[in-house]
């Protein structure tokens, strides 16, 4: 029972960085860049649905709060791309990191100026309540982390697969060119990817939220889901989530059975082993360029 405890914890952790690590996939399946603010993205999108929800707050019902909160997100991101982002189409991508690090340091500013530094738990109707199937005791939280992160991979492949919308984003992340030319809105379909990239994000800062307690460094979680998505594959969004799996895996087993200043380290010593062994990840889709 002890390791069934273990690997539904594991799954649900898991769950989380596979959800911000689709973000990433999202981005860089668009654009190429790297989003290091993703974490962030998440860690505000859980700020933004706490202050609606809790009672010191606004004092919304829930399920509005998160409602609001992923449709602010994702103008949020839509508006990121479309106000500063797209001011950035043909510097190197060194600066594409170096501004999605401020933004982030920006973001956890200001989180900390408006909810403060201390840790908070979001008021959520799932949070607490605990479901028994004989010895094996699991929270709800962990059940409905990794229901919905299910649902949302499964309606992500459904939009890009069987949408215009996202067939297009397809064609656009696959040769922005010729995308161009086949008069797709390339730069307003970027947006768009930066805007469902804030939804993710969301997602998985209310999951994650109603699973504990949340503060601004929260959002260095998304160091985690960086290593994830290059462990599953960083054009690959089941392998976003894979990897996510694996980590969230990996953290429970190694902090049960190794010391604790070695089980720290082991999703990234995963990484470095992964990086030497298979530096495209496990469900690479980075194809040799031929001249």
């Amino acid at each position: 029972m002890d390791v069934l405890q273990l690997v539904v914890s594991g799954l649900a952790n898991g769950c989380v960085y596979g959800l911000i690590a689709m973000g990433f996939v999202l981005i860089y399946k668009a654009t190429e860049g790297i989003n290091f603010a993703q974490g962030d993205f998440m860690m505000l999108g859980a700020f933004i649905t706490l202050g609606f929800t809790n009672a010191d707050y606004m004092d919304l019902p829930f399920w509005l709060s998160v409602c609001l909160a992923i449709g602010i997100m994702g103008i949020l991101g839509y508006l990121l791309d479309m106000a500063v982002l797209r001011r950035m189409f043909g510097q190197s991508q060194v600066a594409m990191v170096i501004l999605t690090i401020a933004l982030g340091f920006v973001i956890r500013f200001l989180a900390g100026a408006i909810w403060g530094h201390e840790p908070q738990a979001l008021e959520s109707p799932i949070a607490g309540v605990d479901i028994r199937f004989g010895g094996l005791v699991l929270g709800l939280d962990e059940v409905i982390v990794i229901a919905v992160t299910i649902a949302l991979t499964i309606l992500l492949y459904f939009f890009f697969a069987r949408t215009k919308l996202g067939v297009a984003m397809q064609a656009s992340s696959q040769n922005q060119l010729a995308a161009y030319y086949m008069g797709i809105p390339v730069r307003r379909i970027h947006s768009l990817i930066w805007g469902l990239s804030g939804i993710v994000a969301t997602v998985a800062g209310i999951l994650f939220a109603s699973k504990g307690t949340i503060d601004p460094t929260v959002g260095l979680l998304g160091i985690k889901a960086f290593a994830a998505a290059v462990i599953g594959g960083l054009g690959s969004l089941p392998g976003a989530l894979l990897g996510g799996v694996i980590i969230g895996l990996i953290e429970p087993f190694a902090a049960r059975y190794m010391p604790a200043h070695y089980s720290q380290i082991a999703p990234y010593a995963l990484l470095v082993v992964m990086l030497i062994l298979r530096p495209h990840g496990i469900l690479s889709q980075i194809q040799t360029k031929k001249v």
